[in-house]
């Protein structure tokens, strides 16, 4: 299982003082994020997109391009690009841009965006939401496999056959489908055999399980190789020393972030019994100790069929910024072995029994 972080660079205030640091120092923090996690082992590091004053991730390639001349063996991948609200030629342009500056460890995790502000910011029609997201994964999946490609669609103009360049050092870019809770998405990425990313962010993984059966059903209905139709998971996640000191770090910043969001959704406000709640052993958050966050991984790999990839958004936790690298570090140094390790014990049962 690959294990790892996600990032949306969220820049919050200080719950004792109402100031927001600078947006500077903010950006400069998150990149010694990226080299802890390279550092220490992990997997993956993810950066997302949104366009709203929260967070300063509007434009992941940059930020990661910037991480990649920092690391020297972590893949860096988007979480996700809102590819719906994006020029395709543009997207892969970056991405395989990246993919040489970091020498091969670029990957995008793709998807509709539960925002909707990059949709007038370019000036979308967001009733086209769907269409759009089709329409433009077709394009740049076609882009992977020429330079000079002829396509039509509705919501772009046509390429006749212009060089789009430069071409990426990995022979592919590797793409996942992230997905919240639509079958169609889930069936969309099994159809096209595509890795799937699936955001679970509340709740409990147990009631993804029927979504995830559908898209590897799916896939291998139409023909895909069952080693291809590989899950993974983007959930909330912070590791401390402590249950209790996990849960403290984390919950200032959660509560922000929930409360300012849920008052545009109309949610009732966030409380801590909710955040416990989701963070218990039955909860879908991976927050607690290193003993405690590697028992609810491999949980939630068995309740889901057998994960490949778990990554951690644990950006809200940003006003602890030593609290965040601490616990990257715990991820890789604690976390990731003793997952491994249980890994490595159950394939060797497996091929013995």
């Amino acid at each position: 299982m690959d294990i790892g972080v996600d990032s949306f660079a969220a820049i919050l205030p200080d719950p004792a003082t109402g100031r927001l640091p600078s947006a500077t120092d903010r950006m400069a923090d998150l990149l010694e994020e990226i080299e802890v996690a390279d550092r220490v082992g992990l997997d993956v590091f993810g950066v997302g997109e949104h366009h709203r004053a929260e967070f300063l991730d509007s434009a992941p390639a940059v930020i990661l391009a910037a991480a990649a001349a920092r690391t020297e063996r972590i893949r860096l991948a988007s979480a996700v690009t809102v590819l719906s609200a994006a020029d395709p030629v543009r997207v892969f342009q970056e991405f395989a841009t990246l993919d040489l500056i970091s020498k091969g460890r670029a990957e995008l995790v793709v998807g509709r965006g539960s925002f909707g502000e990059a949709f007038p910011l370019f000036g979308l029609d967001t009733r086209a939401y769907d269409d759009l997201f089709a329409e433009k994964l077709d394009l740049f999946l076609k882009l992977g496999e020429t330079a000079n490609l002829r396509w039509e669609g509705r919501h772009r103009p046509a390429l006749a056959g212009q060089g789009v360049y430069p071409r990426p050092h990995q022979e592919r870019l590797p793409v996942w489908i992230g997905v919240g809770g639509s079958p169609q998405s889930f069936a969309r990425a099994g159809a096209l055999g595509l890795p799937l990313m699936v955001a679970i962010i509340g709740g409990a993984f147990d009631r993804f399980r029927l979504l995830v059966d559908l898209y590897r059903d799916t896939g291998l209905q139409a023909g895909h190789d069952p080693q291809t139709l590989k899950v993974g998971v983007h959930a909330m996640g912070f590791v401390g020393e402590t249950d209790k000191a996990a849960r403290d770090a984390f919950f200032p910043g959660w509560a922000h972030l929930t409360g300012t969001i849920g008052r545009e959704r109309g949610w009732p406000p966030p409380s801590r019994q909710q955040f416990d709640a989701m963070a218990s052993p039955e909860g879908a958050f991976l927050i607690g100790s290193p003993e405690t966050v590697a028992v609810k991984m491999l949980r939630a790999s068995e309740t889901l069929g057998g994960l490949s990839r778990i990554t951690f958004q644990m950006s809200t936790a940003s006003l602890e910024t030593a609290a965040m690298k601490r616990s990257i570090e715990l991820l890789g140094t604690e976390v990731a072995p003793i997952v491994r390790t249980a890994q490595v014990q159950a394939t060797a049962k497996e091929t013995t029994a």
